[in-house]
């Protein structure tokens, strides 16, 4: 992901400190943690060629990494889906590749609903894309829904109203990256998802701090975290989010989606393994990259 990414010289001129919780994550988390609640990672794809020989197996061809990839991780940011709209055959053949497994993909909404033009009229595209993901069946997790970096709060009644129109019957998550949305915009914003059910993407990367929010608008979240190819920084970030991740567990959290993102997603793989490594110190365990017997991870 090249959102927010800054020369690796000014890495360490940055704040990564993570902002306290809003007031409103009071009480939209119990307080109470939950027997059995959700912890899904992944990454944004399956398809690395970086990881033959580290991950998968070497040789692996290109069409059966993801058959790999359901071994490593438990969910999948679909970025996929955002460049084109798949069928229900593709999508089932993915689908399947999952089968008995708690594996979750995360659909990334169509470009052509969100990045072109005005977000009304979209009915016939937006139909059909979801015509497409339903396929996953049980394996289908929560719809991402991205605007761009231009979308400001000038078209908040465009973007409410197709909020509002979105099936209530599948789980979404909504990420805005224009700047305005994150000043006095942002109480308005985060009190409709609200109301709406409707999550909040927190991205966590080094040249927009304000995107990593830390609003709780469902008790659910949605962590993009843009970690910089294993330099020094990366470290102490995952250490913080752990942290955080621990204390909203105990105060009721029902699911977590973290998606591991570097600007070089060679080495996202390692990271992972870090983040599994500090969780299980607390006490959550989650799936970790089993690496190539040969080659090891970093810790």
């Amino acid at each position: 992901m090249e959102f927010g990414r800054v020369n690796e010289n000014e890495l360490k001129k940055i704040d990564f400190s993570l902002p306290p919780d809003p007031a409103m994550n009071k009480f939209v988390l119990k307080g109470k943690p939950l027997k059995h609640p959700h912890i899904y990672v992944g990454c944004a794809k399956w398809g690395r060629q970086e990881w033959v020989g580290k991950i998968y197996p070497a040789k692996t061809k290109e069409k059966d990494f993801l058959e790999h990839y359901v071994k490593h991780y438990n969910s999948i940011e679909l970025n996929a889906t955002h460049y084109k709209i798949y069928g229900e055959t593709g999508i089932a053949k993915w689908a399947e590749k999952a089968k008995g497994r708690d594996f979750l993909f995360c659909p990334k909404m169509y470009q052509g609903v969100t990045h072109r033009g005005a977000l009304n009229g979209k009915d016939f595209i937006s139909n059909e894309f979801f015509r497409g993901i339903m396929a996953f069946g049980k394996h289908l997790g929560p719809i991402f829904i991205q605007v761009s970096d231009t979308f400001s709060p000038k078209r908040k009644a465009e973007l409410f109203s197709y909020l509002e129109s979105l099936p209530k019957d599948l789980s979404f998550f909504l990420e805005v990256r224009h700047p305005d949305w994150f000043t006095k915009e942002s109480e308005e914003l985060f009190g409709f998802l609200h109301k709406q059910k409707i999550g909040a993407v927190i991205t966590d990367t080094a040249g927009r701090r304000d995107c990593a929010h830390m609003h709780l608008t469902i008790p659910k979240t949605f962590i993009r975290f843009v970690g910089n190819s294993l330099h020094p920084s990366d470290y102490p970030r995952i250490d913080a989010w752990v942290k955080r991740i621990k204390k909203w567990l105990d105060n009721g959290m029902k699911e977590v989606y973290f998606f591991m993102h570097m600007h070089d997603e060679a080495t996202s793989p390692e990271l992972t393994v870090y983040l599994a490594e500090k969780l299980e110190k607390v006490g959550i365990t989650i799936p970790q990259p089993q690496f190539v017997a040969g080659q090891q991870s970093l810790f």
